[in-house]
């Protein structure tokens, strides 16, 4: 769940930091231009009052002479080349007819067109010019042009103009950009942080009920959820899933109980009844079909009974899990079932290592061989065989039945193991369809797990697997 929320909280976080950060930038490029035109404005302010002591009033160039060669212009000359020297600025006064009373550098003129010459016919209408357009760091070849009007009684009677280069600008803009954008960068990290551990916060009690899910589901019904976590919803989830188990637990362990009971108080008067049975077989001629039916039918019973007994023991008792040599208790099954295999003409044979460890509780592992290997060689026909291989890998221990009986179908597979289930085709033999289901049980306590496949060309494959690590490690 946290590779799907985790994605979503940092792309909104990125798109509000985003959001911030695009206005941020703009607005600080158009300070930094803002207090650039500002300077400008203030330049040409101080040039105008120069020039109104150097201007005629006619406010155009004397006959005769040109604005250079005038030497009563000689201080606001000297004043336009320092700036232009110091700053790299171009700036000028011209007349009216855009004759200049003085220019740095002194070949300046207006221009015909473009800004400069929007900026001069705002000025000559006594209108300090418009704002400029707004200077971008990637526009190389950007000026900057003010003009401010020279007013003598109420009438323009010259322009100051300046045409600043915009290299200085555009390095503060992508600056101060870089520094916005490395503070982004770091609230983008922290912001990243805090989703992580926000995340965690909230999805820990999340991971804590599926771990608990997951192991009531295995038959660790003692599991519970710590809810002292987490957002009020999960904690309170949290109590609500504990109080189900305490519920679920309470009505397992009654029909445990009731199983254990009944099988345990039954198993008294069915053997009296097989008892009674056997006695008035004697009084009956010998081969009597009926009395035999009976018989047969009265053991079914009792195998069935001490069955269920031994399926409510099994999901009741703890395991007493330590380090099992299953190798060598394979081969201890193995030999134990030789013989009955012998006496059906069926061959069981074993393979793979020989000594193999695992974390569990050898009575169960060898109950629950037990049940397999018996229902192996039950539906094996006399002439084939029966592997039993023992292997590990990684983590776990596998012991793993294969039988060349009839096997099952795709539909069958996915009910074996259920209690008292038996395949059609096979309820002529014996059995209370039991035995597996007692396997999974007793695997179950200590961890293990039971499965099944289809073997080809024919017949069941089982495999028992066991942790190799002990719990908590």
């Amino acid at each position: 769940m946290r590779t799907r929320l985790l994605p979503l909280l940092i792309v909104l976080m990125a798109g509000v930091l985003l959001a911030l950060g695009f206005p941020l930038a703009v607005s600080f490029a158009a300070a930094e231009q803002q207090e650039v035109v500002v300077d400008r404005i203030d330049d040409t302010a101080r040039f105008a009052a120069l020039a109104l002591t150097e201007t005629p009033a006619s406010g155009s160039a004397p006959s005769g002479t040109t604005g250079r060669d005038d030497d009563r212009r000689g201080p606001l000359s000297e004043d336009l080349k320092r700036y232009h020297a110091v700053y790299g600025i171009k700036a000028g006064v011209f007349y009216r007819n855009r004759e200049a009373l003085a220019a740095a550098p002194e070949d300046w003129t207006v221009p015909g067109s473009g800004d400069a010459d929007e900026a001069f016919r705002e000025a000559l209408a006594s209108r300090r010019s418009h704002d400029p357009e707004q200077v971008w760091p990637w526009q190389r070849n950007g000026r900057l042009v003010v003009a401010s009007p020279v007013v003598r009684d109420g009438d323009v009677i010259a322009v100051v103009l300046t045409d600043s280069p915009t290299g200085q600008l555009r390095s503060r803009i992508l600056r101060g950009w870089l520094l916005i954008g490395a503070g982004e960068a770091a609230a983008m990290l922290l912001a990243v942080g805090l989703a992580f551990r926000l995340t965690g916060w909230v999805l820990r009690p999340v991971r804590i009920l599926d771990a608990a899910t997951h192991d009531i589901a295995t038959g660790r019904m003692n599991s519970r959820v710590a809810a002292s976590g987490g957002p009020p919803e999960l904690r309170r989830l949290a109590r609500s899933f504990n109080e189900m188990a305490d519920n679920v637990e309470e009505v397992l362990e009654q029909q445990r109980a009731f199983v254990a009971d009944a099988s345990h108080q039954l198993r008294n008067p069915l053997a009296a009844l097989l008892l009674r049975i056997e006695l008035l077989a004697l009084e009956l001629p010998e081969g009597n079909e009926e009395i035999a039916s009976v018989r047969t039918e009265g053991k079914r019973l009792a195998q069935v009974l001490d069955d269920l007994l031994d399926l409510a023991l099994a999901e009741h008792a703890p395991a007493d899990l330590k380090v099992t040599d299953i190798g060598a208790l394979t081969a201890e099954r193995i030999a134990a079932w030789s013989p009955v295999a012998q006496d059906k003409g069926v061959r069981l044979t074993a393979s793979g290592a020989a000594a193999t460890t695992a974390w569990a509780d050898p009575v169960a592992l060898s109950s629950a061989l037990d049940a397999v290997i018996d229902n192996a060689v039950k539906f094996t026909a006399p002439g084939e065989s029966v592997e039993v291989r023992v292997a590990a890998d990684g983590d776990t221990s596998t012991i793993t039945v294969t039988d060349l009986g009839p096997g099952l179908s795709a539909e069958e597979l996915e009910r074996i193991g259920d209690r008292f289930w038996r395949s059609s085709r096979h309820q002529n033999v014996r059995g209370s369809g039991l035995g597996l289901s007692i396997s999974r049980a007793l695997l179950a306590a200590g961890g293990g797990s039971i499965s099944y496949a289809a073997h080809e060309p024919h017949g069941l494959r089982v495999t028992v697997t066991v942790p190799r690590t002990g719990p908590g490690t």
